[in-house]
C-alpha cells in the first residue's frame, strides 16, 4: 500500500486530506510544518508528499528544495491558497510535480495522486513500453520492429513527456518552459521543428502518434493494434 505524507499546518485540513486518501486505500502520515516533515522522511519511506506552502519555520518551497536534494524522483503535490502565476512558477522551479489551489476538490486531489504515482513508476523504471515499442530514457532510444532509433536529447525528452501522459494535450509554451527554460530566447516554433523531426524518425513506428491540437499544442497517442 502506498505511503503518503501530508504536510499542512491547518489541523482540520490535514485531517480532511488524510481521510480522503485513507478512503481510497492509501496509508497516510501527518506533519504540520516542513521541519517535522523532514524528520519523518528521515525515519520512514514515503511514496508521495502533499504539501502546503505557507507554514511556520520551513515552508513548502524550502521543503521541496530539500526533498529534491535527497529524493529526486519523489512525487510532490503542492496545495496552496496562492493562485498567482509567480507562486506556481516558483513552486515548479523548486521541484514540485503538480499544483492545486485551495479550496481543492478532494476527488480531483485523489485522481492527481494516482496520476503522480503512476508517472513516478514510469520514471523509476526509466522506460516506457507501448505495444511493440519501448522508449529507453537512459540511452535516448526508441526500439520497434527489431531496430533501435537513437533520438537527440531534446526531441527524446519531448517524446517521453508526451508518451508518459498519453492523450493529454501540452501547449507549446508548456513544452518550451520545461525543456528550453523559462528564460529561453527560442521561439515556440522551435517545438514544431522538434515535433516534425520526431515524426520523421518514428514514421515506421505503428504504436505511437504525435497529434497536433490546433491552436494549442500536441498530445501523444498510443495506437491500439
Amino acid at each position: 500500500m502506498f505511503q503518503i505524507l501530508v504536510v499542512e499546518d491547518d489541523v482540520k485540513l490535514n485531517q480532511i486530506y488524510c481521510s480522503a486518501l485513507s478512503e481510497n486505500s492509501f496509508n497516510t502520515s501527518s506533519a504540520f510544518d516542513g521541519k517535522e516533515a523532514l524528520e519523518l522522511m528521515s525515519k520512514q519511506n514515503f511514496d508521495l508528499v502533499i504539501s502546503d506552502i505557507m507554514m511556520p519555520g520551513v515552508d513548502g518551497y524550502e521543503l521541496t528544495k530539500q526533498l529534491r536534494e535527497y529524493y529526486p524522483e519523489l512525487p510532490i503535490l503542492m496545495i496552496s491558497a496562492k493562485e498567482g502565476y509567480e507562486d506556481k512558477r516558483y513552486g515548479f522551479l523548486a521541484g514540485i510535480d503538480d499544483y492545486m489551489v485551495k479550496p481543492v476538490d478532494l476527488n480531483e486531489m485523489v485522481l492527481r495522486v494516482y496520476a503522480l504515482l503512476r508517472r513516478a513508476k514510469i520514471v523509476s523504471e526509466r522506460k516506457i513500453k507501448i505495444g511493440g515499442t519501448t522508449l529507453y530514457f537512459d540511452t535516448y532510444t526508441a526500439e520497434f520492429d527489431n531496430k533501435k532509433v537513437e533520438i537527440p536529447q531534446k526531441e527524446f525528452l519531448v517524446l517521453y513527456k508526451l508518451m508518459s501522459n498519453p492523450s493529454r494535450t501540452f501547449t507549446r509554451r508548456q513544452l518550451m518552459d520545461e525543456f528550453w527554460g523559462y528564460d529561453s530566447d527560442s521561439e515556440e516554433r522551435t517545438v514544431d521543428v522538434h515535433i516534425n523531426r520526431l515524426r520523421e524518425r518514428l514514421k515506421d513506428c505503428k504504436d505511437i502518434d504525435i497529434v497536433t491540437v490546433r491552436g494549442l499544442g500536441y498530445r501523444g497517442v498510443k495506437n491500439e493494434n
